[in-house]
């Protein structure tokens, strides 16, 4: 045991982790390993595994992580199914004469796969695979189309079901159901100032975004009509499934979570997409990512749990709470922390490390903790699309079909608008919080 300061204390686990993720380590060990040999050098081996052990029981008897591995399978269930494969093809059918109207279809298409996939590795994947292609085909600007797919698949992490919200509430003491009203405005508004973008730089510029050839055109049938609604109905079957039974009070999020599992196996077997190997697939891929989660959730547990027992945490609150200019440059200290963290590390050991030690900073500045957290949310949006820890761009890069053409300067020069957009959505629910917290006050009551 040597004696330290809280102040060097938190200097070293946040400079180390800092440190260790520029090196290349999965960020899991990083975090782990940090908390181990600070905890020895604070605390000596006793008392660091009697904290370790402390705070993977605690995370053992976390029920509401239980709705991750559901929604993870429900979401791998839809996306190999290829249910919602027509819907593109029906949407762009409708919206076709319009410039820019592939765009526009894919932004829909995103939202709507966001409602019922909820894991934006496979929103951008499917995106990526269905929109890519055609729009480079019908000369559409590679770099729009590009922003457009990340952005439109990342919606994924904000509009519930998101295992990002799920992964948060129990975190900052918030109730999942919350957070996932919470989320329905600022994804909805997201996604309609996505589209606006889109049209207006399309009517400034039709070349980048070119309609249909009217000789190419189908006039309006009862057919086309009737194609339309069948392929909408299996992405609102299971939103109803999932999100109707939370907002009618039927069920809480991870009882939700299992029916959305039993709605996409019922829907594989109805559309005859079913097969043993999809089912094998999903929980292969289920148990993938469930470790993940687990494997940092327990040493993200672990690190806050040394972290604040050596009195670090209050060094960083007494930090923030002392930044001129009152809460709210507090607040906007909390933001650029996470937007920067954003940029060097995955969101889920953001959400494990930051919130523990920022969600009581918050309530203590007097803000609303659910608006708080939506906040910083939205402000992970950014996160998947800022490079070097980008994950949206990286997975479009590599499903991207070679022939396409788009590399990667391509995907970073599209997304720069799009996250200019989320900025100016943050600045906002600031402005006007009841985008916010007006959805779960009338239906749940408001948050404390």
């Amino acid at each position: 045991m040597i004696e330290l300061s809280a102040e060097i204390v938190a200097f070293l686990m946040l400079g180390g982790v800092f440190a260790l993720v520029l090196t290349g380590f999965p960020i899991a060990f990083v975090i782990g390993s940090v908390a181990f040999f600070v905890g020895l050098l604070v605390f000596g081996p006793t008392t660091t595994f009697h904290i370790l052990y402390s705070r993977f029981y605690d995370l053992s008897l976390n029920y509401p992580y239980l709705a991750v591995p559901l929604f993870t399978f429900m979401g791998v269930v839809l996306q190999h199914s290829g249910i919602t494969r027509d819907l593109y093809t029906s949407l762009y059918e409708a919206l076709g004469k319009v410039r820019g109207g592939l765009l526009i279809v894919t932004i829909i298409f995103g939202t709507v796969l966001a409602a019922c996939l909820g894991v934006i590795a496979a929103s951008v994947t499917i995106l990526t695979l269905i929109a890519l292609g055609p729009m480079i085909e019908r000369g559409y600007d590679r770099s729009l189309a590009s922003g457009a797919i990340v952005a439109a698949g990342t919606l994924g992490i904000l509009i519930p079901p998101s295992i990002m919200l799920v992964v948060y509430g129990p975190q900052a003491g918030l109730s999942i159901g919350q957070m996932f009203m919470g989320a329905v405005f600022p994804g909805l508004i997201l996604s309609g100032l996505y589209i606006l973008y889109i049209i207006i730089r399309c009517q400034l510029n039709p070349a980048l975004g070119p309609a249909i050839p009217d000789e190419q055109i189908t006039p309006f049938s009862i057919e086309k009509l009737v194609r339309l609604m069948k392929a909408l109905l299996p992405p609102v079957l299971l939103i109803m499934a999932v999100l109707g039974t939370i907002f009618s009070g039927i069920a809480p999020p991870t009882e939700a979570a299992a029916m959305g599992c039993t709605a996409a196996v019922l829907l594989a077997v109805a559309y005859r997409k079913f097969s043993w190997q999809l089912i094998k697939h999903a929980s292969l891929e289920t148990l993938r990512v469930s470790a993940f989660v687990v494997m940092i959730a327990a040493l993200c547990y672990a690190f806050v749990g040394i972290f604040m027992n050596a009195g670090a945490g209050d060094v960083v609150a007494d930090l923030i709470l002392s930044v001129p200019g009152g809460r709210w440059a507090s607040f906007l200290v909390i933001m650029l922390i996470v937007f920067l963290l954003g940029l060097f590390i995955e969101w889920i050991g953001i959400v494990f490390i930051i919130v523990p030690i920022f969600s009581p900073i918050l309530l203590q500045l007097g803000f609303n903790p659910l608006w708080a957290g939506m906040m910083i949310c939205i402000n992970l949006q950014m996160a998947f699309q800022t490079p070097p820890m980008a994950m949206s761009i990286f997975v479009m890069k590599g499903t991207a079909p070679p022939e396409t053409g788009v590399t990667m300067a391509h995907i970073i020069k599209g997304v720069i608008p799009f996250v200019i957009i989320i900025m100016f959505t943050l600045l906002l629910c600031t402005i006007f919080p009841g985008i916010i917290t007006w959805l779960p006050e009338k239906m749940i009551g408001a948050a404390m």
